[in-house]
């Protein structure tokens, strides 16, 4: 009789030394020779028996159903065929071996089912095929509470998002920041929480200035996960992680504001460069004011979607040159100036002499509880500590670690919130009207939304409200509080 040496493994069952791929061909071979079969074909292959997507056993199957006379298919073991009771290619094999039309051959365990054999040897056959069913079972369980203890720990189990990276210290794999792919994330997050830029728009500033082919897909999935701020997400369950966050849980939760909002907005409107479009809205109904272009000139207009009302068509030059008048109201005489910066740099070190001290303190408290972490690890490879006691110590340190790490954010966070708006407000009170001239499209959106809120327009003229401190700036211009040369015809906005 022919046979059909069938050898398999699966990715857990590789690391077994006399469980590969050539220890099964050759006691298949052995077995072959001591029953007087004749190799037809041998296969061999790396596959997991317990899934329903098994190609490679299929084309075995095919080729086994294709025979004219009777073959003997053989395996090493009961498990090498299949670890799944209900796989319909094995009650296929069976129920050829039970009409003699194949045989199956399981070498190591002793078995051969024929259309001869007893109610108990067919019995011991569905107890091996359950017995194979139970132990991939037990494996998948053991998989799945290691899965989730490391999550518990806070330990991510995969690969480390963009700004991450993975690592393995002493054979053990890790995660540390990027510093470089940090600082391009947390810019993707900035820009994005200012409302001027789209994703397409972000793609294409960060294709250009660092040379990035981000999809708008990739965007998206970057602005999306909880793991820049600490928390990282397994088949919708949340757990805090113990890696450095790269950006505030409140700057997270504004760019998904963003997100959701822009989300709304009319689909055909949605890539045009207009300056002002989303930013304007009609004072009588309450409808965006939507931008058109006609003859090469752009206007904006309300579409009076909810009845007429005389609305006007506004050219684009009109509302920028309200704009530009605004900007020249900002402007902040030298010697008040002097007097502000003055203030700045006295309250800058004062606040740098408080930052500088707990920054010190929560560094070495860092320090403290890595060092700490480290050798409770030592302590339980050793055996010196037992796992339950490792556990409850370890969640213990790594909460305060992650307290630890969420201050430190929070505090290089304030840092950097003290200069971006010191930089903004001396910058747009010196020089804001020259800013806004001279600024892009996208540019002058962010200066639109940084210092203005509420853009309504009423007949042709554009009313607005300004954002804290530059309604007070506004107010000591408009009040003539410091600009004795001031242009007697600029008027407070109502």
């Amino acid at each position: 009789m022919k046979a059909i040496l069938i050898a398999r493994v699966s990715t857990e069952e590789q690391r077994e030394a006399g469980n590969s791929l050539p220890a099964q061909v050759a006691r298949l071979e052995k077995y072959c020779q001591n029953k007087h079969l004749d190799i037809l074909k041998i296969c061999s292959f790396d596959e997991s028996a317990y899934t329903d997507q098994r190609n490679e056993f299929d084309r075995i199957i095919d080729f086994v159903l294709e025979q004219k006379e009777k073959i003997a298919v053989c395996c090493d073991k009961v498990d090498r065929l299949s670890r799944n009771i209900f796989d319909n290619r094995i009650a296929k094999l069976y129920e050829r071996a039970l009409n003699d039309e194949i045989e199956l051959h399981f070498a190591s365990d002793g078995q051969i089912i024929t259309s001869k054999i007893s109610a108990v040897e067919k019995f011991q056959f569905g107890i091996s095929l359950g017995l194979a069913k139970y132990y991939s079972d037990a494996i998948s369980d053991n998989v799945k509470r290691a899965v989730e203890q490391k999550l518990r720990k806070g330990e991510w189990i995969g690969k480390a998002p963009y700004g991450y990276t993975n690592i393995r210290v002493g054979g053990v794999a890790d995660i540390v920041v990027d510093d470089y792919k940090a600082c391009i994330v947390r810019k993707l997050f900035e820009l994005y929480a200012t409302r001027a830029y789209s994703m397409a728009t972000l793609a294409s500033k960060f294709k250009e200035e660092y040379g990035l082919t981000w999809s708008k897909g990739f965007i998206d999935m970057i602005l999306d996960n909880h793991f820049y701020y600490g928390v990282m997400v397994c088949k919708g369950q949340k757990y805090p992680h113990r890696y450095l966050p790269l950006i505030t849980q409140s700057l997270f939760e504004e760019v998904q504001k963003v997100k959701a909002n822009f989300n709304k907005k009319p689909i055909k409107y949605a890539g045009q460069p207009y300056v002002y479009r989303g930013l304007i809205r009609c004072a009588d109904c309450g409808l965006a004011i939507t931008p058109e272009k006609h003859k090469g000139i752009v206007y904006y207009h309300c579409t009076q979607y909810k009845g007429k009302h005389g609305g006007k068509w506004l050219r684009e030059e009109a509302i920028t040159a309200q704009l530009e008048h605004f900007f020249k109201r900002l402007h902040i005489p030298k010697d008040i100036l002097d007097q502000i910066m003055e203030t700045l740099n006295n309250v800058h070190q004062e606040k740098m002499d408080f930052h500088n001290k707990h920054y010190e303190e929560l560094t070495k408290e860092q320090k403290k509880l890595t060092r700490m972490m480290d050798n409770l690890y030592m302590d339980k490879l050793k055996g010196s500590i037992t796992e339950k006691d490792y556990d409850k110590f370890y969640t213990t340190l790594r909460d305060q670690m992650t307290d630890v790490t969420v201050q430190l954010a929070r505090l290089q966070d304030a840092e950097d919130n003290y200069y971006i708006t010191a930089k903004y407000l001396l910058d747009l009170s010196t020089r804001a009207y020259d800013l806004f001239i001279g600024s892009e499209v996208e540019e002058k959106r962010v200066i639109i939304k940084l210092v203005l809120s509420n853009l309504t327009l009423k007949g042709e003229k554009l009313v607005y409200d300004a954002h804290k401190p530059f309604n007070l700036l506004l107010d000591c211009s408009d009040g003539m509080l410091w600009l004795p040369e001031q242009d007697s015809n600029l008027r407070p906005n109502d």
